[in-house]
């Protein structure tokens, strides 16, 4: 009886152990056939209504129950049926983009890029941005996104949470940016 039940204690710690060392645990998949695309985002977030007619070209968001303003989301957007990620600029000149349209020069918020480095999986150009944005309150939010070029469309994955959040997150919203995958 004591043997079974120390086997079952090592099975549970087993277990337990890794799923913290796990980077993918914690985190379930999604997946648009239609538009070729997949990701991970947290269990538990929640998929969010998207009026395409106010946010163009969003085309997915979900969001963290309990800090609503968590949130990771696709955006879409026609580039040309010959259009390479390249040929949009380097990975600081999109993330500079990026970072513009996030906080214009002549608004009242505050951007920052961060990171900006070219990955390439399965035959793809991603970059992978890293970007923080001060609003006039002196709140901070800090940023991932992941951009990719496929059947002349620009996919933007963005996944995003308040400044406060960010060192406990920063590893989680890594694997969310790096699990963005187009095809």
């Amino acid at each position: 009886m004591l043997r079974a039940t120390l086997s079952l204690i090592v099975f549970v710690l087993s277990i337990a152990l890794f799923s913290c060392s796990n980077p993918t645990g914690g985190l379930q998949a999604y997946s648009n056939g239609a538009q070729g695309y997949e990701f991970l985002y947290p269990n538990g977030w929640q998929e969010v209504k998207v009026d395409n007619e106010d946010d163009a070209g969003v085309d997915v968001v979900f969001r963290d129950l309990v800090e609503q303003s968590e949130n990771v989301s696709v955006v879409i957007n026609e580039v040309g049926q010959q259009r390479q990620l390249t040929d949009l600029g380097t990975p600081s000149e999109v993330g500079q983009r990026l970072k513009n349209t996030i906080a214009p020069p002549n608004s009242e918020r505050q951007g920052e890029l961060i990171r900006a480095e070219k990955q390439e999986k399965n035959g793809k150009i991603y970059y992978l941005l890293e970007y923080q944005v001060t609003f006039p309150d002196n709140q901070k939010r800090h940023s991932m996104a992941s951009v990719a070029v496929s059947r002349g469309k620009l996919f933007t994955l963005n996944v995003s949470t308040p400044q406060s959040r960010w060192e406990s997150l920063s590893k989680r919203f890594n694997t969310i940016a790096n699990s963005f995958e187009v095809y």
